[in-house]
């Protein structure tokens, strides 16, 4: 900030936070740049994504949601740019409606999961988005598709992705187990995209997640002040004067 006068500042030199040097657009694509998972447990699988949507260093949307549903008993977790994610559910969920009526049936997690990797693979030069599908049926149970960049499919017991995603993978491997409870699983996938959040810029906001069963589709939502602190989070302050009185918390113990 400049001085010009006793009783005058320039306008020109007075910024908040960004300098206008940045030349931020906020008309550029909205990117997720986000925190996906999906995980197995024994009789289902469990959803969960954080909340930010990005445009640069703007945030556009802090509590958008992105698990959307494909089907009753499928839903997919969308990362990366947000209008070729939304674009990919759109036509899978059109073309598994018209599956459902010409079979009479539910398609099934699989039908699903392949219908968003044909899309992806032969829109791969267009495309910008990395998608996880996840659900149940009545043939194979729950199941987690992981569609990244490009348009492979893999089947997984978990998957994660978005920006995230580098954070977790050590942490996945000393946390995931076989045959966990659906109160266990949720837990593991609330845990890990709250540790998301306190490390990725580009991840924040609250935690949704999706448990799909025999016995339907359960949504449950976390707002962020409920979520599970890490090593040098503070804790929400009604004033930021409070900020300085508050102590460090303590390491999460998981």
């Amino acid at each position: 900030m400049e001085v010009r006068s006793s009783s005058s500042y320039s306008s020109s030199s007075l910024t908040l936070g960004l300098s206008m040097d940045q030349n931020l657009d906020f008309n550029a694509p909205h990117s997720m740049g986000t925190t996906i998972i999906g995980v197995t447990y024994n009789g289902g699988v469990v959803l969960g994504a954080d909340s930010r949507t990005s445009t640069g260093v703007y945030v556009a949307n802090r509590a958008s949601d992105k698990i959307t549903q494909l089907t009753d008993n499928v839903y997919v977790c969308r990362s990366g740019s947000a209008a070729d994610s939304q674009i990919v559910s759109d036509y899978v969920r059109y073309f598994l409606h018209q599956h459902t009526i010409q079979l009479g049936q539910p398609a099934t997690v699989k039908v699903a999961a392949n219908l968003v990797r044909l899309l992806s693979y032969n829109n791969k030069n267009f495309l910008e988005t990395g998608l996880i599908i996840g659900g149940w049926d009545k043939y194979e149970g729950g199941q987690i598709y992981g569609v990244p960049l490009g348009g492979t499919i893999v089947q997984q017991p978990f998957a994660i992705g978005g920006s995230g995603s580098s954070y977790l993978y050590g942490f996945f491997d000393q946390a995931w187990k076989e045959g966990m409870t659906k109160d266990e699983a949720e837990e593991l996938v609330k845990k890990a995209v709250s540790l998301a959040i306190a490390r990725d810029g580009a991840s924040g906001g609250v935690v949704r997640t999706v448990i799909i069963n025999s016995e339907g589709v359960t949504r449950n939502f976390y707002p962020g002040d409920k979520l599970p602190l890490w090593h040098e989070e503070l804790e929400a302050q009604n004033s930021l004067l409070d900020i300085l009185s508050a102590p460090s918390p303590e390491p999460m113990n998981i």
